[in-house]
């Protein structure tokens, strides 16, 4: 089996991929709670807790993770948030290693969506169009909307993680031919 993740500080998605490619089981790790998650060290033992839990739970043969950002782009995140990301996903993948024994590969989120064959309309958000792309075509994916219809914000994390994970798959299909 294959694990795909969407790592953030805010929340994690986590996807179990089986050997023939359907999606498993799907995850949402919520840590915006200041109250339960007041600092980074709590979010890693959470995140560390939840690891253990499928790793113990599933036969996971691969992991593979979204490629964190590597550079400022104006009007987005800040310097000091990439850092905090880098950093943080540095840690889950070490985590992801020890926990597991197997050494996570990155893949840079556009690349995953190619593999998928998923496109991106010049213009318009990403996250949506892999939303729209996943409620069309994968049928384990399902949403849930708040109150004023906005999706909720976990099912975009679970939705980047379904598409890492199945781009792993397909990554390990080309390397058996």
């Amino acid at each position: 089996m294959i694990l795909g993740l969407d790592i953030s500080t805010s929340i994690v998605g986590a996807t179990i991929v089986s050997s023939s490619g359907g999606v498993v089981t799907t995850y949402a790790w919520d840590m915006r709670n200041k109250n339960h998650f007041p600092d980074i060290y709590s979010k890693y033992n959470h995140i560390q807790a939840q690891l253990l839990d499928i790793f113990s739970s599933h036969n996971i043969e691969y992991v593979f993770i979204e490629q964190s950002l590597q550079m400022f782009r104006s009007g987005f995140s800040s310097a000091k948030t990439l850092s905090t990301l880098s950093s943080f996903n540095g840690v889950v993948t070490y985590l992801c290693y020890r926990e597991s024994g197997n050494k996570a590969e990155h893949i840079p989120a556009s690349s995953a969506r190619k593999a998928c064959g998923i496109t991106i309309k010049k213009g318009t958000k990403a996250k949506e169009q892999v939303v729209k792309f996943l409620l069309d075509n994968e049928p384990k994916f399902t949403v849930e909307y708040t109150k004023s219809g906005n999706l909720k914000p976990k099912y975009y994390d679970i939705a980047d993680s379904i598409v890492i994970a199945k781009a792993g798959y397909e990554i390990c299909q080309s390397r058996k031919k």
